[in-house]
């Protein structure tokens, strides 16, 4: 499955925060509180975007919704229809604006394997491998990506119980593992489309995502 989880991490700090409206190509609006930290495990530059009545959610002792969303430049920026990465991206801000709770913004393209390597994987991908062979392929892990960075910028956040917005049984085992107790999973939307259903095909038959999708 993915990557191998470590010992829980150890802890981050906020760095800053800043207020920042956010406009969709479709016209949703709604705003963010985008933090960044110090102190994460891999020096890279991850975000959180605080969104909705996250702050009551946490003083009640709820447990806020949480979507960890690997950056995806070809499918968050550009559109790419090739994977479901951008539509996730649109649906999970909206969802948790309503419910309350943060999207992590993780630098992590291609399951880890960076925005070149993922190109290069797409290139195989053509010539009729799966997304995960094709990384295998090119001398890489199948899925890279350590959720460590996630847990501690939870952490520093306040949340460690959280209800986790995702299809991948891999984030909820890794987050419980490094102490961030997952008290609920919630599958995103299937976005399916042509271009994208032998990709979330093998996410469904490989890494046992939770996509219901028409046979």
């Amino acid at each position: 499955m993915g990557t191998a989880v470590k010992s829980p991490a150890s802890a981050a700090k906020v760095r800053t925060r800043v207020t920042v409206p956010l406009e969709f190509p479709d016209g949703y609006t709604t705003t963010a509180e985008v933090f960044t930290f110090t102190g994460l495990e891999d020096g890279r530059e991850h975000l959180a975007l605080a969104l909705g009545q996250w702050r009551s959610v946490l003083a009640g002792g709820g447990a806020p919704l949480v979507r960890p969303h690997s950056e995806c430049l070809t499918g968050d920026v550009f559109g790419s229809q090739r994977c479901d990465c951008g539509p996730q991206l649109r649906e999970a801000v909206e969802r948790i604006s309503g419910e309350g709770g943060f999207l992590l913004y993780l630098r992590q393209e291609g399951r880890g394997i960076g925005l070149y390597a993922k190109l290069d994987a797409y290139a195989l991908q053509e010539a009729g491998l799966d997304t995960y062979e094709a990384n295998l392929a090119l001398g890489r892990g199948e899925d890279e990506r350590d959720y460590a960075v996630a847990a501690q910028m939870l952490r520093a956040l306040g949340a460690d119980r959280i209800r986790l917005l995702s299809n991948n049984p891999d984030k909820a085992l890794q987050l419980d593992a490094l102490g961030v107790q997952v008290v609920d999973r919630v599958p995103t939307g299937v976005h399916l489309t042509e271009a994208n259903a032998a990709y979330l095909s093998a996410k469904v038959s490989h890494t046992h995502h939770t996509l219901a999708l028409p046979a």
